[in-house]
């Protein structure tokens, strides 16, 4: 049976943590100064005039050793609950670690043999 008291303190729990950053951005707002100026206004506010255009382009090749780096960064976090409870859950999640591990090394693969890790 779905009883909608039971969820008192989750729907409590979601308007007081959505009307905390909403006040906090209301508060700053109100309270924050408003003086604009030149300095303000430049692209660095430590007193130095910056030399050429704010806009660089940079090579692709920044941004693919960044995205190797964040995907092998994130199997770890996959991996810690697995290795966690292993003993309770047994071999199938073992095995699924294990095809997890071995697509992530095909991609390893795969990047290595694209050119995307080497940073010359």
């Amino acid at each position: 049976m779905f009883l909608i008291y039971e969820y008192d303190s989750f729907w409590a729990f979601l308007i007081i943590s959505s009307l905390i950053p909403i006040l906090t951005f209301l508060i700053s707002g109100v309270l924050a100064p408003t003086r604009k100026g030149p300095e303000k206004l430049s692209s660095y506010e430590s007193g130095i005039e910056p030399m050429g255009d704010a806009w660089l382009q940079f090579r692709i090749r920044y941004y693919m050793f960044a995205l190797v780096f964040v995907v092998f960064d994130v199997e770890t976090v996959f991996l810690y609950p697995w290795a966690m409870g292993f003993d309770v859950l047994g071999v199938s999640v073992f095995i699924e670690a294990l095809i997890f591990v071995l697509i992530l090394i095909v991609g390893l693969l795969y990047a290595w043999r694209k050119g995307a890790l080497e940073w010359s």
